[in-house]
């Protein structure tokens, strides 16, 4: 029998989960059976489950990867990046990740998979908290609760995303929080914010995170 290429078995991997993020977007975790996944990626379960060993586990490794990808674009680009990546985002897709997080409280063995994948990305954590200080931040709260506070908007304008709420002026929101976690002495006065304009709400458009990672 041929040997299968390590290049083929990333692709097949990618393939999987392409289409399994349609799928689950589309009908939701639960509702994202085996039969869904088969018709989804058109493979059979046996060849889905060759790369993974349930559905629980695709799903972790996207959710995974979209976390991984929205924050490298908000320490690589700034929180402004961030906020317009999340404006764009599929809010099915945004939708079902908030569905898993509920799931944490209630499924054991989705709970033990989160924190096996939590642990696996605390060991680059400090790294991450260094990039995000060389941007600039104050210093009179610890740099963990400024990092929590940047998440916490993100995760609300996500949350707006999927519930269909209008989008805000994006950049009058960035310069807001970037004001308020900025260093003492470059914070800008009252009299230096500009003029909100006037915003269209983006047009959404469904994207699956890079399978790299």
């Amino acid at each position: 029998m041929p040997k299968v290429s390590e290049a083929h078995k990333e692709q097949r991997r990618a393939q999987i989960l392409e289409a399994a993020q349609r799928a689950f977007a589309r009908h939701g975790y639960e509702g994202t059976t085996v039969a869904v996944l088969e018709e989804a990626t058109g493979l059979s379960r046996g060849a889905i489950f060759n790369y993974f060993p349930n559905k629980q586990a695709i799903f972790l490794e996207l959710a995974v990867e979209s976390n991984l990808r929205l924050t490298e674009i908000w320490l690589e680009h700034g929180f402004r990046a961030l906020l317009e990546e999340i404006a764009h985002e599929d809010p099915d897709w945004l939708g079902v990740q908030l569905e898993a997080a509920r799931r944490v409280h209630t499924d054991p063995a989705f709970q033990e998979l989160v924190a096996k994948a939590e642990a696996d990305l605390h060991e680059h954590k400090q790294e991450r908290l260094d990039r995000f200080a060389a941007q600039g931040v104050r210093d009179d709260v610890p740099l963990e609760t400024a990092a929590v506070f940047l998440s916490l908007v993100a995760n609300g304008l996500a949350l707006r995303r999927t519930l269909g709420d209008p989008m805000p002026d994006l950049d009058v929101l960035a310069e807001l929080v970037e004001r308020g976690v900025a260093p003492r002495r470059s914070r800008k006065k009252a009299t230096e914010w500009k003029t909100p304009s006037p915003r269209t709400r983006p047009t959404p458009r469904s994207r699956r995170p890079s399978s790299a990672g």
